[in-house]
């Protein structure tokens, strides 16, 4: 049997650890491994325009499945475009593998053309980033970098020079060592029984839910109904825990909304469940506070806790929820969902009132319209700035929609080459890119792979040429918006042009028809939608600072945002508050 070469026995092991495709753009550098993908019969070469793209789409793939997805960039310039998507992605704790193609292996440290180093460059963003400069290293450097991806979720890179990706690899065959499926982890019976003797003691508890609640809806409910705790969450906890939850009291932080902050800083012990939430400033400073995380040198980062417990959410709850006794009053629980009521009612007309007759069209009524219209189980993939507003108070979950964005690593441009990843993973399941049009514009040329692979995906441009969320910065500073404002454009015709279906709105009462019109199309659709560039969001907490500063720079309106169909599940959940 003739040998395998470096670059086949890497394109081997990537497709032996589940990997079913590469993002990149060819170069010289990468030619070896490009062919090696070309002959596999297991993988598929996906040729982006912009590596940031490539990477974005394999973070979009793992955040999905939670399996490892690759990317590639060729030497220098073409590694380095990769860097921002791999942050994200690191950020996000998706298993991305990205191979850095270098330059000849003689020329490393001669300041050779397009020289770098990406064994370096790629430390922060990585768990593993490694240089192959021997044969000898094969295959061990790769499966280590697998590993990594998979074991601790997140990114590794691996460099590899062209000329050493063409050598013969070693003939001991390529495995992995380890499983691909994570295990359990249980805190220790000391944490428990520390965490039990809190929860009992106290009157008053909350639960606050971030992503590391994902596949432990039941136990976090059965635990909120046997304490009788409110719920609040994170934003991207909210895909996890928000639907079928009668304990929902909405979300906290700079796009929150209900009585979640309430809920927190009036309980008598917070739990904060899987969440990493950066903001300090919703959190509490007197009242006794609890983490449950599976990464360790998260707990107690943000906020100092009673107690540390190092564990996954669903085990954790599992343990604990029949250690505990059962709280009697409902009086917190109760009083929390009442707030949460009257919280959303307050804001609700600014997306009922009158909007579908104005022009240009509200972005709170293009997002609600479109939860509407989109299908039960729609992958959405968020824009950082107003449209992860949009996404926070409109996208109503179920259990079985995703909202994917660039969260944690708030990335301009992220929606379109995550949805590009999301969709080239199951092309029967509808894809939907919610996209300002600053971010849009930043990696337009990549609709064209879309087009060129005749990927279904639905692009919803929030076209109110400016950047909302900078607006909205600079006005909270007392600043005079500027530098922020785009020329009109008809997006919708530079997707025609492209030759994809492009539908121009500037109406609200041809929205609806838009949407359905897209949906029902075979192929990649932009939806432009002129909104109003005067709809912007504040937080549900504002300080006096911030307040002046919207007072000094006026000629702005400013709304607080509506809240969707959140409203009728708050008031369902009231009214199933068991009566006397």
């Amino acid at each position: 049997m003739a040998k395998q070469s470096i670059a086949e026995q890497y394109v081997d092991l990537l497709a032996r650890a589940g990997v079913e495709r590469v993002y990149g753009v060819v170069g010289d550098s990468l030619n070896p491994v490009v062919d090696a993908v070309r002959r596999h019969t297991a993988l598929d070469w996906v040729q982006v325009r912009h590596e940031e793209v490539a990477a974005f789409a394999a973070g979009a793939e793992a955040q999905l499945t939670g399996k490892l997805a690759a990317c590639a960039g060729s030497c220098g310039p073409g590694n380095l475009h990769l860097i921002n998507g791999l942050y994200d992605a690191h950020r996000s704790m998706a298993p991305v593998i990205a191979l850095a193609a270098q330059i000849p292996s003689g020329e490393i440290g001669t300041g050779y053309f397009q020289e770098t180093h990406p064994d370096r460059l790629f430390a922060e963003c990585s768990h593993y980033s490694e240089l192959i400069s021997s044969p000898r290293q094969m295959p061990r450097v790769a499966q280590t970098a697998i590993q990594h991806a998979v074991g601790r979720r997140g990114v590794s890179v691996v460099a590899l020079s062209g000329d050493v990706a063409d050598q013969d690899a070693p003939s001991a065959g390529a495995e992995l060592a380890m499983p691909l499926d994570l295990p359990a982890i249980r805190p220790a019976d000391q944490e428990l029984a520390r965490l039990r003797d809190l929860v009992d003691a106290a009157d008053k508890v909350t639960l606050f839910c971030g992503r590391g609640v994902a596949g432990a809806h039941a136990e976090v409910m059965a635990f909120a109904e046997k304490v009788k705790s409110p719920v609040g969450h994170a934003l991207r906890g909210k895909e996890h825990i928000q639907y079928d939850n009668p304990y929902d009291v909405g979300m906290s932080g700079l796009l929150g909304y209900g009585a979640a902050y309430e809920a927190m800083h009036e309980t008598d012990l917070l739990i904060l469940l899987g969440t990493d939430f950066p903001y300090e400033n919703f959190l509490p400073r007197n009242v006794k506070t609890v983490q449950v995380d599976t990464q360790p040198e998260r707990l107690g980062r943000r906020t100092p806790l009673e107690l540390a417990v190092w564990g996954d959410v669903r085990e954790t709850l599992r343990c604990l929820t029949p250690m505990v006794r059962e709280k009697r009053s409902r009086q917190f629980l109760d009083r929390m969902l009442d707030r949460h009521v009257h919280a959303l009612e307050k804001a609700v007309h600014a997306y009922t009132h009158d909007v579908e007759t104005m022009t240009p069209i509200h972005p709170e009524y293009v997002a609600s319209v479109l939860d509407e219209e989109a299908a039960d189980d729609a992958v959405f993939t968020v824009d950082t700035g107003m449209c992860c507003v949009w996404a926070a108070r409109y996208l109503t979950p179920n259990g079985r929609r995703r909202i994917l964005g660039s969260f944690v690593h708030g990335s301009m441009a992220n929606a379109l080459p995550q949805a590009i990843g999301a969709q080239f993973l199951d092309r029967s399941r509808q894809v939907v890119s919610l996209s300002g049009d600053g971010g849009f514009s930043m990696l337009m040329g990549d609709f064209l792979t879309a087009v060129q692979y005749g990927l279904p995906v639905k692009v919803v441009v929030f076209n109110n040429s400016s950047l909302g969320m900078v607006d909205l910065e600079m006005l909270v500073d007392g600043l005079p918006p500027h530098g922020t404002s785009y020329p009109h454009t008809d997006y919708a015709a530079i997707a025609t042009a492209a030759g994809a279906r492009g539908i121009r709105v500037d109406t609200p009462t041809a929205l609806r028809g838009a949407l359905r019109e897209a949906f029902a199309h075979d192929g990649p659709v932009l939806v432009d939608v002129v909104t109003d560039p005067d709809a912007l969001a504040v937080p549900p907490k504002t300080t006096a600072e911030q307040v002046s500063g919207f007072a000094l720079a006026a000629g702005r309106s400013v709304l607080t945002g509506g809240v969707g169909r959140m409203i009728h599940l708050a008031r369902t959940n009231l009214r199933n508050i068991p009566r006397p």
